[in-house]
């Protein structure tokens, strides 16, 4: 059994409202991975923000 499938035997054995819970969970983990990658962004420009400035000319 491969780990999707495990993963959905698993969710369809649940509640209705612990279904949400695992959907609001998977939402969080994927807004909380965008910020991590975007935070990420922002400290990159941030440190070399001379460096850009100066392949910008």
């Amino acid at each position: 059994m491969t780990l999707a499938q495990k993963l959905v035997n698993e969710f369809e054995a649940l509640t209705d409202n612990q279904k949400m819970e695992v959907i609001d969970f998977v939402e969080f983990l994927k807004q909380k991975n965008e910020n991590m990658i975007e935070n990420l962004m922002d400290e990159v420009i941030f440190e070399n923000e001379e460096a850009l400035k100066e392949l910008a000319k």
